[in-house]
């Protein structure tokens, strides 16, 4: 039997999150920065970058996956294990590498770039077992990083990501109304992070009838758990008093969006409602500073500075906003994109960022818990737009 090292398998309909004309524009923009740069092809590996290019999102599970980009062609190389699914996802070309051999992968990808040639690659993902081989296969001239390059440009939203990020923030709302909805002394945790997690999933099959559904999920926190802003859903019960952490976050395509709120159960005490409040002016004031023209770090002391004339800068435990687009609590980040010291980036039009204070306050010490808020804010010419719409503070969120 004759055993191909790779081979192309497409049958169906290409199915894509976005027009044509949105992966064109994004690949135009980046071959230009290609010729800039002398790049001849680039070997994308990471999830988000082949996800932003292509529109396919993979599932790794262990095998290595890459878009392959040159000033003619855009090829996605996938697994056998996915038969022609890649390819209906996928903007371009596609390619299914076989595993009867060793680095077969390596194989299709040297057969788009050729060898020798100026390889652009993403030195934040590519491991050096994979850099090692693409050395040995590709034989490049030179290397160069591309990631920054591609950060960068992902950071500045097309309409069309906008539109969908409002849809996907929508839906964030609306499993914040159904957490808060299952919310009440004796619940799991668990059990109310599931009621807005399904609640969620069926509005993104509601408005999204050909995408693909994964991913979708809820951090609701409790009490103790409150205290860190990624800790995971526990079995732990609902007491009287317990401050709360909503955490919604629907998935659309690879684009992330999010809702973050402080809670509590039937009753606050003044302790915590004084800390709260600060933690919602704090918020509301972080909001009227992103405009263009602001600086993350310009923002970041502002904040800072209003916590400490609060005695509650010491409570602080991360930056106060961040990026929104093709990321994941497990791969992607547009890190030039975050509200912290020690990022100058700019706010311009088109990119969309969150305002999301959050206080520490440790065990026994009046107050504990974890406060936080979180919106989505789109900066326009003049300002900002929130498309955030669940409502934040103890007026709304003291549930009886």
């Amino acid at each position: 039997m004759d055993r191909p090292e790779f081979y192309r398998f497409h049958q169906g309909e290409k199915t894509l999150p976005f027009e044509p004309q949105e992966y064109q524009n994004r690949l135009t923009r980046l071959r230009a920065e290609m010729k800039a740069r002398g790049i001849d092809a680039c070997v994308f590996t990471s999830m988000h970058n082949v996800a932003y290019y292509s529109g396919f999102l993979y599932c790794a599970f262990g095998r290595p996956y890459a878009l392959v980009v040159t000033q003619t062609e855009d090829v996605t190389i996938s697994a056998g294990i996915d038969a022609a699914q890649p390819w209906r996802r996928s903007h371009g070309d596609n390619i299914t590498y076989t595993d009867w051999q060793r680095n077969n992968y390596w194989r299709a990808v040297l057969s788009v770039t050729g060898a020798g040639k100026t390889i652009g690659r993403e030195a934040d993902h590519l491991t050096l077992t994979q850099c090692d081989l693409m050395d040995s296969f590709l034989s490049p001239k030179a290397t160069v990083d591309v990631a920054p390059i591609t950060m960068r440009q992902r950071m500045h939203k097309s309409a069309a990501e906008i539109a969908l990020i409002r849809s996907c923030a929508q839906v964030a709302d609306v499993g914040g109304y159904a957490v808060r909805d299952a919310i009440k002394a004796g619940t799991r945790e668990i059990d109310v992070a599931m009621a807005g997690r399904n609640a969620m999933e069926l509005e993104i099959a509601k408005r999204f009838p050909d995408a693909e559904y994964r991913d979708t999920w809820v951090w609701f926190q409790s009490g103790i758990n409150t205290d860190g802003a990624h800790n995971p859903v526990t079995g732990r019960a609902l007491q009287r008093g317990d401050i709360l952490s909503l955490n919604t976050f629907p998935m659309i395509s690879a684009y992330y969006t999010a809702l973050e709120r402080t809670l509590f159960v039937e009753t606050v005490d003044p302790a915590s409602l004084k800390i709260w409040e600060a933690n919602v002016a704090a918020h509301e004031f972080g909001m009227s500073l992103l405009k263009p023209g602001a600086s993350c770090a310009d923002v970041t002391e502002q904040i800072n500075t209003f916590f400490a004339e609060r005695d509650l800068l010491q409570y602080r435990t991360f930056g106060y906003g961040h990026s929104f687009g093709v990321l994941s609590h497990y791969y992607g980040r547009e890190a030039g994109l975050e509200l912290r010291e020690d990022i100058d980036t700019v706010l311009k039009p088109g990119m969309v960022i969150s305002m999301e204070p959050m206080l520490t306050v440790p065990e026994g010490t009046l107050g504990s818990g974890g406060y936080r808020e979180h919106d989505i804010l789109i900066i326009t010419e003049n300002g900002n737009e929130n498309i955030t719409s669940y409502p934040y503070g103890p007026e709304f969120n003291v549930i009886s």
